[in-house]
């Protein structure tokens, strides 16, 4: 049972952590480009508006798949709650694989809504 508690809390921390950065992206936009923190992409590194679009855009999609996955990453672990360490296991892997494809997926619809709102030098169009 200990076993099974850990990955259930393992389970949720990449929603959680999609949940309080998207929030803190969409409130409080990391205030200079930088290299350690923050959405970082050559497109979102152009300039200032860039950053805050980027940093706006990703969070708010970061808030609402955080905030769908949390609920959908611990009901399948009731489904395992008296079976193997292997079965829990394997379980918690392919939940973990799935939100990872969640997490690094956002990039895609970022980086396309700033080519849509912006220029290949960083200008709105």
């Amino acid at each position: 049972m200990g076993f099974w508690i850990f990955l259930l809390i393992m389970n949720m921390l990449i929603p959680i952590t999609m949940i309080v950065f998207g929030k803190m992206f969409l409130n409080h936009v990391p205030k200079q480009i930088n290299m350690a923190f923050g959405y970082r992409t050559n497109m979102s590194m152009k300039n200032q508006d860039t950053w805050e679009f980027a940093h706006k855009y990703c969070g708010k999609i970061w808030y609402i798949c955080g905030l769908i996955l949390l609920p959908l990453s611990i009901i399948p672990m009731f489904f395992v709650i008296n079976s193997t360490e292997d079965t829990v296991g394997t379980l918690s892997g392919i939940i973990c694989a799935i939100q990872l494809v969640f997490l690094i997926g956002t990039i895609f619809p970022t980086e396309m809504a700033l080519k849509k709102t912006f220029d290949k030098n960083g200008r709105r169009r």
